[in-house]
Order: structure tokens, then C-alpha cells, then sequence
């Protein structure tokens, strides 16, 4: 009693493939917003170090040939969208690859945990998601105050590292104010970018502590009771009983068919009272006699009885039956080995039907050769 309890209420088991599809199917996958975060904010930052100095150059470009074009341009309206043209292309291809950095950025970062994944049911509307109540009790959940505990240690990590980042170049930033306008600004955007950079570094502690939380959350969720491991694998493979009674209709097709053929064989061997094999040859189409049917007990007497009253001949071979009993399938050919052993079966049948007719004398049962690796006892 307390184990189908267990069973059912406590989700011990990890989550089985099919579970797993089935999730993936509705959307369900762990997902980290700091593994984007950070991958968005160390490319930005990343980009800036390595393009930072041609969209710097182009921006200078811009501003240098906005401000000191001809005075009869100015009067020219038709001037004035030309630079304004080319200014927004000059800038347009200056800031192209940081742009271009941040896309790749903004979709390998989603991606990177869970895989990629386009589901409709994820785009569904849920009732749940817009009950207040499930609204409350989602902003009170474990969940949230988790979420409200990396907030705070996401704000602490960042505001220690910049901490630690300007008190290392105080004296730089400093020695900046000393220096001429123009290198100064220099300057002071090769510290800012190298601080910006180790900023966006810090992100990776946060992403590393909050991307084994999501995986372990989401196997949490979709972890399942042993009671539904059952049943999925019954869904999966059907159940047991209703299996059975498939096997058992499936074998009494195959029965009925095998006994409406028995009446167009040549031969049924006998052991003589657990195995029936009947056998059909026909030189012309068949390159080996094949089995029409077989079977034991009362099935070998049923076939007994059809081939008796369809006047097929019945021979009483105990070691010919076994062996074609055991190394034979129905609607296959028999053995190559036991080739001799049937054809001898057939001429004494036809022998025996010679005799029948009053044209020869009774013919004697062949000693019947059957190899040693295909005996049966």
C-alpha cells in the first residue's frame, strides 16, 4: 500500500527520452537569461576592442565633413542629402561588423543551453498565465526568490569587479587629466573599453553558477513517479494483456491460413503423434520443396486430419519430421541437407500410389540419410 503511495506522489525517476521529446515538443527547454546576457555584453564589448577603432575613425570622418563643407553647399538643398548620404553609409559600414558581432552574439546566446527550438505551443495562450492568483503565487515562489537572490549577487559581483577595475587605474585615469584634449580622449577610451570588457567578463561567474541551476531545474520538473514510468511505457510499448491477445489473433490468422494450405500438399510427415510437417513440391516453379505447414500436438492432428480428408498422403518419419520441424520455417524452403531424404519421400509416395493402382509391388520405406547438424531428438 505505502509503495503504490510512493510510487505516485514522489518523483524519483529521472525524466525518460520520450519525456523529454514531449517537452522540448511544447517549448520546455532550460534556458539561462545570463548565459544571453553575458554573451550579448562580452561580444559588445569584444566588438568595440576590435572595430572600436574604425567606427571611431568613421565617426571622426562624419563629423569632420559635416562641419566643414563649402558656404555655397549650404545654400544647395539638393547638397544636403548627398552628405547626409554619405555620412550614414560611411558609418553604416564602419559599425556593419560590430552590428554583425552582436546578432551572432544575440542568437547563439539563446541557443546555447536547450538547442534551438521553434514551438507553437509555446506561442499558445495559458489561462494560468494570466490568473492573478497563479501570478502571486508564481512572485512568492521558490523560484522568484531565487531569482531575487542571483539579482542581488549578479549586482554585488559586477559592483566588486568595477570597484577593483577603477581602483587599479585610478592613477592612470588620473594622469589623463594632465595630458592634451586630443590624446587624453584617446586615452581615456582604450581604459574605458579594457574596464568595459573585464565588466562584461564578469558575467561569465554569474552565467556559470545560473546555468547548472536551470538544467537542474528543468530535469526537477520534468522528473517523473515510478508510476509513470509505467504507464509510459505501456503507452509506449502497449500493455502486456492486450499484447497477449494481438499475438494470440495474430497466431490464429496465421493457423487458418496455414491449414487452408495444407490440402494442396504433396506429403505430410509425420513423428507420428506431436509433429506434422506438410511439404509441397512442384519441379517446375519451386527450386526446393517448401513447408505448407507445421505445428505439434493438436495442431499436428489437425493437420493430420485436413490432409485425411483431402486424400494427401501421410508418412509416418519420425526423424524427417523433427528435422524439418525444427530447421524449417513455414513458406521457406526445406534444408539443403535434408534434399535427399525428401526426394526419397516422394518417390516412395509415388511408388506407393503405383502400387495403389495395381502396377507395381508395394514399395519398402526408404532408410532415410539425415545429417548429424540438423537431428532432433
Amino acid at each position: 500500500m505505502s509503495e503504490g503511495k510512493d510510487s505516485s506522489a514522489d518523483k524519483s525517476e529521472e525524466p525518460t527520452p520520450k519525456r523529454l521529446e514531449k517537452a522540448r515538443e511544447d517549448g520546455q527547454l532550460p534556458r539561462s537569461k545570463e548565459l544571453n546576457t553575458m554573451a550579448v555584453l562580452m561580444a559588445g564589448a569584444g566588438g568595440l576592442i576590435i572595430f572600436g577603432e574604425d567606427l571611431g575613425l568613421a565617426l571622426k570622418n562624419v563629423m569632420v565633413h559635416s562641419f566643414s563643407f563649402p558656404r555655397e553647399v549650404l545654400f544647395d538643398i539638393r547638397q544636403m542629402p548627398l552628405f547626409l548620404g554619405a555620412s550614414f553609409f560611411e558609418v553604416a559600414w564602419a559599425i556593419a561588423p560590430f552590428l554583425g558581432v552582436l546578432l551572432a552574439a544575440a542568437i547563439i546566446g539563446p541557443i546555447g543551453l536547450g538547442g534551438w527550438n521553434f514551438s507553437t505551443k509555446a506561442l499558445a495562450p495559458k489561462a494560468s498565465r494570466m490568473n492573478p492568483i497563479e501570478g502571486l503565487k508564481r512572485m512568492f515562489s521558490v523560484k522568484a526568490l531565487v531569482e531575487l537572490v542571483k539579482a542581488v549577487a549578479k549586482v554585488t559581483v559586477v559592483v566588486t569587479i568595477a570597484v577593483l577595475l577603477l581602483d587599479l587605474h585610478t592613477a592612470e585615469l588620473l594622469a589623463i587629466g594632465a595630458e592634451p584634449v586630443i590624446p587624453a580622449m584617446g586615452h581615456a577610451l582604450e581604459v574605458l573599453k579594457w574596464i568595459v570588457f573585464w565588466l562584461a567578463c564578469s558575467m561569465i561567474v554569474i552565467a556559470a553558477v545560473d546555468v547548472p541551476f536551470q538544467i537542474y531545474d528543468h530535469t526537477k520538473k520534468l522528473k517523473m513517479t515510478k508510476q509513470e514510468v509505467k504507464d509510459e511505457y505501456k503507452d509506449t510499448e502497449g500493455k502486456p494483456e492486450v499484447k497477449q491477445k494481438i499475438r494470440q489473433l495474430q497466431m490464429e490468422m496465421s493457423q487458418r491460413r496455414m491449414m487452408q494450405d495444407v490440402p494442396q500438399a504433396d506429403v505430410v510427415i509425420t513423428n507420428p503423434t506431436h509433429f506434422s510437417v506438410a511439404l509441397k513440391y512442384d519441379g517446375d516453379s519451386m527450386a526446393a520443396p517448401i513447408v505448407l505447414a507445421k505445428g505439434g500436438d493438436e495442431i499436428a492432428l489437425k493437420i493430420r486430419e485436413i490432409a485425411n480428408e483431402h486424400n494427401v498422403e501421410i508418412v509416418a518419419a519420425p526423424p524427417l519430421a523433427r528435422a524439418i520441424f525444427y530447421n524449417s520455417e513455414i513458406g521457406e524452403e526445406i534444408p539443403e541437407g535434408l534434399y535427399v531424404a525428401i526426394a526419397q519421400i516422394l518417390a516412395y509416395i509415388f511408388q506407393l500410389r503405383r502400387f495403389r493402382q495395381g502396377g507395381n509391388p508395394k514399395p519398402q520405406m526408404p532408410d532415410l540419410p539425415i545429417p548429424n547438424d540438423l537431428k532432433h531428438d
